[in-house]
This record gives C-alpha cells, sequence and structure tokens, in this order.
C-alpha cells in the first residue's frame, strides 16, 4: 500500500517538474463549442481503489476541473484542472497535481466526442486525452509517443449522463 502511494506521489511530482516549460505541441483549428460531453461528476471504481474528476461546464471560455483519487475512505492524491480557450478559440489543459504551480499541455486534437493535448517539455505525462465512448468517458496520460500509458475509464456518478 506505501509502495502504491509513492507510485502515485511520484507520477504527482513527475507533472509538476516542468511547470515553467510552455508546451510545443502544433496548434490546431478550434470549433466554436467546446467539449461539454466532459462536464459532469465521474468515477473510476476498481479492486484496489478509486479515481474521481468533476468538470464544470463551460462558462467565458472555461471549464474547470477537480480530481482525487484514494483507497477506501483514504485520500492517496488530488488535483486541480482547468481547460481555458484563447483567442485563437484553441483549448489549453492546465493540470496542478496536489497544488503546484500549473504546467500547461497545448490542444492537439478536438472533435464532437474527443479532445487532446501535449507538451512534450514535460517529463510525465507529455499527452493528455479524453474520449466518450457511449456513457463512460475515458482518460488516458502518456508519453509523447504514446508509451507508459495509464488509462481510467469514468462512469458518471450518481446514474448522470
Amino acid at each position: 500500500m506505501i509502495k502504491r502511494s509513492i507510485i502515485a506521489a511520484a507520477g504527482l511530482l513527475l507533472a509538476t517538474q516542468s511547470a515553467a516549460q510552455a508546451p510545443v505541441a502544433a496548434p490546431v483549428a478550434a470549433p466554436v463549442s467546446g467539449p461539454s460531453w466532459l462536464a459532469g461528476a465521474w468515477i473510476d471504481s476498481r479492486e484496489k481503489g478509486w479515481t474521481e474528476e468533476f468538470w464544470s461546464s463551460e462558462r467565458g471560455g472555461v471549464m474547470l476541473g477537480a480530481g482525487r483519487n484514494g483507497t477506501g475512505d483514504r485520500l492517496r492524491g488530488w488535483e486541480q484542472m482547468r481547460l481555458t480557450r484563447g483567442k485563437d478559440g484553441a483549448w489549453t489543459f492546465w493540470a496542478s497535481p496536489q497544488g503546484a504551480p500549473a504546467v500547461a499541455f497545448a490542444m492537439t486534437a478536438i472533435s464532437a466526442t474527443e479532445i487532446a493535448f501535449a507538451n512534450p517539455a514535460n517529463d510525465y505525462p507529455q499527452r493528455i486525452r479524453y474520449w466518450r465512448e457511449g456513457k463512460l468517458l475515458v482518460a488516458e496520460i502518456s508519453l509523447a509517443d504514446g508509451s507508459k500509458a495509464m488509462r481510467w475509464r469514468y462512469k458518471p456518478m450518481g446514474g448522470g449522463k
């Protein structure tokens, strides 16, 4: 259990090591509407723990997110997130694990059911991707080449969307 907590904490720390570096992903054209399908309360429950994410709807070009994970009633980690829309319409994902300075990930792809971001200068993750599979919200983080991927399959909390 301690080993799992250390691994989780190490992953959160690695995500903040390049906080001062701006993302270097190629910009993509963005549609007028944002990823409204991301909004809601989501949970991935597994035998050895749980992960939750909460996303607000878009207002003023911003979607606010929060995440936490743990085992039973014990919290292992938490994160503040936000999506901001730039003047060009493209979204940026900002990650702040455990209250660390926010790290920016530039949008690399968007569709009616998927959005992806990258920051190759960040240690880990370098790529963040969300997509819908029916009622499920799937999230994946990885290195830029897709290796060392971690994936969560979230169900709506309380029956939601």
